[in-house]
């Protein structure tokens, strides 16, 4: 018993207990899991799924500038990638305004491009281990500023995301209501600006949660805690309240999962995390009440 007791604090807690650096990335891993889940679950709700995915590779660029400039300078790179990350939006945004194309369409074209720019940029004023650090990721290679970055976000996050959370669900689920009540209180074509403003400050808050998760994920891996949780807490959960939660403590669980396996297989923090994250995912595929089995179990039971 005991030393089954002693071999479980080695691989749970241990590495936190005796590491700096594991502490460090538990923190910004925790609070990544507070702040970006819940804007998953919103992203899901609106029929934005691949708007995370696509404003996950916009903010290279502005990361990229950054980069040039400043060196590995995470407030200059963090700067750099919000504002690369709202100009795609607006771009998108403009591009589907005045033209034929639908607002996905224009974002792929716009971001596909940031992408290949970011990475050009990268590569050419920077090593490999550079562009990998920056695509991909370290969380055990969290400092100092990057775990007070990380937890100012996610804490201005949580808190703007309390202060609007009733604007978002009913823009979310009916957006002509906002154009229409802001229509008769302010007169004019004001209320037709209603929805876009809510949606404008929605992408903020998704896009500085994304630049704020490069720095322990990468931009690549950093969208995965955002939308895995997410689409998997709608399986389990009708209520929007209970997806919030439910995305929040399995993006919790992926990190600290992730974070152990990391340490002890020497295999890279962001991907391993994100695959916790996937392996939640499929099993809630097969279990959740959404998912396979259970709609398996009660079709035969309709039958019988």
């Amino acid at each position: 018993m005991s030393a089954a007791w002693t071999l479980a604090w080695d691989w749970t807690v241990g590495p936190f207990a005796e590491f700096a650096f594991m502490r460090r990335a538990l923190v910004a891993t925790l609070a990544l899991s507070i702040s970006a889940a819940p804007l998953g679950v919103f992203l899901t709700l609106r029929r934005m799924s691949l708007l995370g995915d696509a404003l996950s590779h916009a903010v290279l660029p502005g990361v990229a500038v950054g980069f040039m400039l400043f060196g590995l300078s995470l407030p200059a790179m963090a700067v750099g990638g919000v504002v690369a990350g709202l100009l795609v939006a607006a771009i998108a945004g403009v591009v589907s305004r005045f033209t034929t194309l639908k607002e996905d369409a224009s974002l792929a074209a716009v971001y596909l491009v940031a992408l290949a720019l970011g990475v050009s940029l990268i590569s050419g004023h920077g090593t490999q281990l550079d562009l990998l650090h920056i695509l991909f990721g370290s969380a055990l290679g969290v400092d100092n500023a990057g775990l007070l970055l990380v937890a100012g976000v996610a804490t201005a996050s949580v808190l703007a995301l309390a202060c609007l959370y009733r604007g978002l669900v009913l823009e979310s689920f009916d957006p002509v209501l906002i154009n229409a009540s802001r229509g008769a209180s302010g007169g004019g074509t004001s209320g037709s600006w209603g929805s876009w403003v809510w949606q404008q400050v929605f992408l903020m808050l998704v896009v500085v949660n994304l630049v704020a998760g490069f720095q322990t994920l990468g931009t690549l891996m950093a969208v995965g805690l955002m939308m895995l949780p997410a689409v998997s807490a709608r399986l389990w959960h009708d209520t929007l309240p209970a997806q919030l939660i439910n995305a929040s403590a399995q993006a919790a669980a992926a990190g600290v999962a992730g974070l152990l396996l990391s340490y002890h297989l020497d295999t890279p923090s962001g991907p391993t995390i994100i695959g916790c994250a996937g392996a939640l995912y499929f099993t809630s595929l097969l279990l959740a009440p959404g998912g396979w089995l259970p709609r398996r179990w009660a079709a035969a039971h309709r039958v019988a």
